[in-house]
């Protein structure tokens, strides 16, 4: 059973390679069930991710970034 559901915006992705490098970095977070991205061409884009427990959201930015991306606020 899922235990959260957190959306992040993240900038700096403009392609199919940003997504499948950000999904990759935060699915090797511990406790993460699965990403989604929706890829905004004129912004930051939506990425979704779904945990079995409390999402750790520094780890969440942590991974994003060392995949060359930001988490922003929006």
């Amino acid at each position: 059973m899922s235990g959260s559901n957190s959306t992040f915006r993240v900038a700096g992705m403009t392609c199919g390679h940003c997504v499948k490098a950000v999904t990759e970095a935060v699915l090797g977070i511990e406790g993460v069930e699965s990403v989604d991205v929706e890829l905004a061409a004129d912004g930051p884009s939506a990425v979704t991710v779904v945990s079995a427990g409390q999402l750790d959201t520094d780890a969440v930015s942590a991974a994003v970034a060392e995949a060359g991306y930001e988490v922003v606020n929006v």
